[in-house]
Parts: structure tokens; sequence; C-alpha cells
């Protein structure tokens, strides 16, 4: 049995409280279920986001640009441990600051018959460590500035994830209320 066939979701309802657990396949089949997820976005002192291409074999979404790691809390898991134990499987990096800033629900229809619909917690944290990616889960990454990566998701939205497009506004919103 592959690792993910094995992962749990949470389950919530449009308050973000708990409701049950599934495996995480089976919830995002079949238009969906409302479960917990997380997304990071790492800065660099520049004031930099550090990006990652999704490895092209994903089971979904594979080979978009996206933000630097996002996945899903385990049943008992805050957001915060979850999010630094999937920075460090993914990326190969930890970061000593994560902050929680805002979260957000979307639903998204997305390749391969699968939908994406999750409460995202946004989690903001500074490193300039260099990231060791896990190739079974990106397969790039590259550092660009806040201006540069809406021009771009503006101009080629094909090239980037649904949860990105959808949360990036508020991102530069919460990113420009840090710098004042």
């Amino acid at each position: 049995m592959s690792k993910m066939s094995e992962e749990m979701v949470i389950l919530v309802d449009v308050h973000d409280d708990e409701q049950g657990v599934m495996e995480k396949l089976h919830a995002h089949k079949n238009g969906g279920t409302r479960h917990r997820a997380f997304s990071i976005f790492i800065f660099n002192t520049k004031g930099e986001v550090l990006l990652q291409q999704r490895a092209a074999h994903k089971y979904h979404s594979g080979g978009l640009w996206t933000n630097t790691c996002c996945s899903h809390p385990q049943p008992g898991e805050s957001v915060l441990d979850a999010a630094s134990r999937r920075l460090m499987e993914e990326m190969g990096m930890t970061c000593n600051n994560l902050e929680y800033k805002f979260k957000f629900e979307y639903k998204a229809a997305l390749d391969h018959g699968m939908t994406e619909w999750e409460i995202d917690h946004v989690v903001f944290g500074i490193s300039d460590s260099k990231p060791n990616l896990n190739s079974e889960e990106v397969q790039d990454y590259k550092y660009v500035s806040l201006e540069e990566l809406d021009q771009s998701i503006n101009s080629e939205p094909e090239m980037y994830t649904a949860w990105l497009k959808d949360c990036f506004s508020k991102v530069l919103e919460f990113a420009s209320n840090e710098k004042k």
C-alpha cells in the first residue's frame, strides 16, 4: 500500500470544526470533501518568496508552480507542527519562525478527476536556507519577488496551482502589511 493511500485528512465544516477523518485520495475524488489543509510561504531576507514546482508525477497539479509547501495536518497534529514536518519532507529545510496568517476556503476541479475542497491555513516564515528537494514531491524551486509572481500569475495562470491563485491577493496584502 502506498504512503498516500494510508494518509488521512481531517474533515471540517464551514467553520473549520473537525467532523471526522477520511483517506486523502478519497477526499479528493467524486467532487471532493471539505478538509483542512495548509500552505506555507517562505520568504528570504530579500523579501522574495520561495516557490516549488510540483513533481510531474503528482496525483494532481503535477508540474505546476506553487507556494513553498502545502499539505494536510494529520489527525491530532496542529497546523504549525504539520507545516514544519512537511517543509522538511518536501523541501528538506527547517524554518523556526513559522507563523499562522489567515485561512480561506476554496473548491477547485483539478486534473485527473480530482477536486480540492479545503479550508487552507496560510503560514509565513523567513529563511535563507537552501532547499534540499524531495524528488518524489518537488522537481524544481526558485525565489521570486511578489511583484514578479503577481505579473506571472496574471499573464500565465495555467502555470500555477489553483490554491496559489486563489489566495495570492491576500498573501500580497499580508506581506505588504509586514513591510510597514
